[in-house]
């Protein structure tokens, strides 16, 4: 089967004459991507190579041609993309956070049980009530009737002894952080 098409020299006078318009008009197609604009531009030129019997159109220009050509195709380029899932960059993996295994979790939350009953009561009553109650300095004060230069101390102590107790566990996970929720149903129980 062989396949007739444009001849090279139609082809370049096409692209002399037509070419700056139509870059400009795909230019704007593609809101100023200047590599897509180029891309549609040459594409456009291929469908015009391919098909010779353009050239014999009754048009006195083939730029309508042209031009609905390269439209159709910028349209084609659009959907194809938004049809694909957005592409995820490095950038992106980077910062998403990774799934944590339930019953790593699990146990990790029962390390954190085990280590906040070991404190003594002072210790962990400041501790539940301003890392799993969510209370500040001044309010745990408040709540157990002791200076706010002893609930700093207790705390400092507390996290000390908590880290000393749980050496497997990262600085970045931090007990008090890492099972909260788990943590202070241990203080419950």
């Amino acid at each position: 089967m062989t396949t007739t098409t444009t001849d090279e020299r139609a082809l370049a006078d096409l692209q002399r004459e037509h070419g700056p318009a139509l870059f400009r008009f795909l230019l704007g197609l593609t809101f100023g991507d200047r590599q897509r604009a180029e891309d549609l531009l040459q594409e456009t030129l291929v469908r015009a190579w391919q098909h010779p019997e353009a050239f014999d159109a009754p048009y006195a220009s083939m730029r309508p041609w042209l031009f609905t050509v390269a439209r159709r195709l910028a349209i084609d380029a659009r959907r194809s993309r938004q049809a694909r899932p957005v592409e995820v960059g490095d950038v992106v993996l980077e910062t998403a956070a990774e799934e944590e295994d339930s019953a790593e979790a699990t146990v990790s939350a029962l390390d954190v049980r085990e280590a906040v009953r070991a404190l003594g009561p002072e210790h962990r009553a400041v501790l539940v009530h301003m890392y799993f109650r969510g209370l500040s300095v001044g309010e745990t004060a408040q709540a157990l009737g002791i200076p706010p230069g002893t609930v700093k101390s207790r705390s400092y102590y507390a996290l000390r002894r908590l880290s000393r107790s749980l050496p497997g566990y990262s600085s970045s996970s931090s007990p008090s952080s890492s099972a909260s929720s788990d943590a202070a149903c241990a203080t419950s129980t």
